[in-house]
């Protein structure tokens, strides 16, 4: 089935009230774009951001008649129309699942492979530890290097009968890995549902659904106390949540956290230092891994 496109490039004050403006004339989704290369490090928890030059991009069913709302775009913004809004015919696919067409085969650290199981397993990850991953809708497929320097934190330790707590969990792939590689139990803990679905799902797939539970913030247990505390968020939200990751790290239990820039690195370890004894930071591609045991007072 095709599909009308119609894109406006806005500013981030006014990209809620097209994204509104379209959904009552009839679109059938409207989705937020970059407009102009703008990287958005730092939402806090539960926060939407938006860049400062936003494209606002609405679907209308093929059939749908676009013209009223050409002629209103038109009067609403002047002269600037041609510059500012484009259509197209785009044709539909499944795009949930569009990065499977670039997705191949990764390798973290000694053991550890990434692979779905639509693609064939390489050679040399027969007898390794191989996590079958389906991200759905959540973020956290082992592409981006934060995930990819937890990965190869997890596949570097010893991780038999250890508790995990996976804090930000995305599609699962931390405590679905340290499950694998021999953890006994793991909590998975993220603000979206689908983040929690996608977790399930994939514990599921890979046969460690009843070793996984997953909770929202505000329903994991205070008592609750990990081996290993796993946050691969962004580095405001990992200073805000330090007292409430040590919390739930176990004295002479292990702290991993990433999601931040190399140069944030010193900021996130000033939060942890007082009660860790952090290692060096790990860098990768730009991004950095901060990690430390928890100190026994």
């Amino acid at each position: 089935m095709a599909w009308q496109q119609m894109a406006v490039v806005t500013d981030a004050d006014d990209a809620d009230r097209l994204s509104d403006w379209f959904s009552e004339r009839g679109a059938v989704s409207v989705t937020f774009e970059d407009a102009a290369d703008q990287p958005l490090y730092e939402p806090k928890p539960g926060e939407t951001p938006v860049w400062q030059a936003t494209r606002v991009v609405a679907l209308f069913e093929a059939d749908f008649d676009t013209a009223a709302i050409k002629a209103e775009l038109q009067a609403l913004l002047g002269p600037g129309y041609a510059r500012r809004v484009s259509e197209e015919q785009v044709e539909d696919r499944a795009w949930e699942r569009a990065w499977m067409d670039h997705f191949k085969p990764m390798r973290f650290g000694r053991r550890l492979w990434i692979c779905p199981s639509t693609l064939e397993l390489p050679e040399e990850a027969v007898g390794g530890v191989c996590v079958d991953l389906d991200p759905g809708l959540a973020f956290g497929t082992g592409t981006h290097a934060t995930t990819a320097l937890c990965l190869e934190w997890l596949d570097g330790e010893a991780l038999s009968g250890k508790t995990v707590l996976d804090f930000g969990c995305g599609s699962g792939v931390l405590a679905v890995a340290a499950l694998l590689l021999g953890a006994e139990s793991a909590i998975g803990v993220d603000i979206d549902p689908q983040a929690l679905l996608a977790s399930r799902d994939n514990a599921a797939k890979n046969g460690v659904e009843s070793r996984l539970t997953c909770f929202y913030p505000e329903q994991l247990p205070a008592d609750f106390r990990a081996d290993v505390v796993l946050a691969n968020i962004l580095a405001n939200p990992l200073v805000e949540l330090a007292p409430t990751l040590a919390a739930h790290c176990k004295p002479g239990g292990s702290i991993v956290l990433s999601g931040l820039l190399a140069e944030q690195a010193e900021q996130v370890s000033e939060a942890y230092r007082a009660l860790f004894r952090l290692d060096p930071v790990e860098i990768k591609d730009g991004w950095a891994r901060v990690s430390g045991i928890k100190l026994t007072l």
